[in-house]
């Protein structure tokens, strides 16, 4: 039986697939699966988020009707977060057949945290407030909420709180990686399929499923999901360093 290789790769405004036959080749190096799998991922991501963009326009403008600072924005997100991260780590004090409605209000709040976080870089941009200030402020606090929110889950009991530190330590690694690429000149927005956002969303929204252990199942999947977005990054900050030297 023949076998495929799939190469795949991206160009700046489209993606082109190239299926070559082998004939009777052997087995498909993995080397070309992998990378196909990432960049595929990557693409479809980046896709929805460029289809958003007029939805996050319109946002953008109601929003800045009601507080034209995206600094205002930044903080009402930190804030939202801390209250899911308060809901979170209630769960431990009330009668364990309770801690569910706990995760929902924490997810509630989580998945608000996220919308305000949308908000302040679209009132950015609609009022051209953008400034290395406020990105500096944005980037902290993002790190900071992200934080007390897997810190409010392992106080509350709802996941395990070695689950909880690894989750946290590829958060901070996955930003790590992005904020030292572009310091030498590499680009990495929208590099991942696991962006603090998606991170987030998948968090607070698998944590309300009313399943036994539904929020410890949630930041399993956000530490496969942050450690491939992390592998995605290393290998294209690898890649594109050893073209530059």
């Amino acid at each position: 039986m023949s076998k495929r290789i799939f190469y795949l790769y991206i160009r700046t405004k489209q993606e082109r697939t190239i299926i070559t036959n082998l004939g009777k080749s052997g087995t498909t190096p993995r080397r070309f699966i992998l990378p196909a799998t990432l960049r595929t991922s990557c693409s479809l991501l980046n896709r929805l988020r460029g289809q958003i963009q007029p939805l996050l326009l319109s946002i953008g403008i109601e929003f800045s009707k009601i507080n034209p600072s995206p600094n205002f924005w930044t903080g009402l997100s930190l804030i939202t977060s801390m209250i899911a991260a308060a809901f979170y780590g209630s769960a431990s004090v009330i009668d364990h057949q309770y801690s569910y409605y706990f995760s929902v209000g924490g997810g509630i709040f989580l998945i608000i945290s996220g919308f305000f976080d949308l908000v302040d870089g679209s009132v950015a941009r609609v009022t051209k407030q953008t400034s290395k200030r406020g990105s500096f402020l944005d980037s902290t606090y993002d790190k900071i909420s992200e934080s007390i929110v897997y810190i409010g889950i392992a106080v509350g009991t709802l996941a395990s709180p070695i689950t909880c530190m690894i989750a946290i330590t590829l958060s901070l690694l996955v930003s790590y990686v992005r904020a030292r690429s572009e310091s030498l000149g590499v680009p990495l927005q929208g590099i991942g399929i696991g962006e603090r956002a998606e991170r987030l969303l998948l968090l607070a929204s698998i944590g309300m499923l009313p399943l036994e252990g539904s929020l410890q199942w949630a930041v399993i999947i956000v530490i496969i999901v942050a450690g491939f977005t992390l592998v995605q990054r290393v290998l294209e900050v690898n890649k594109q360093l050893s073209t530059t030297g």
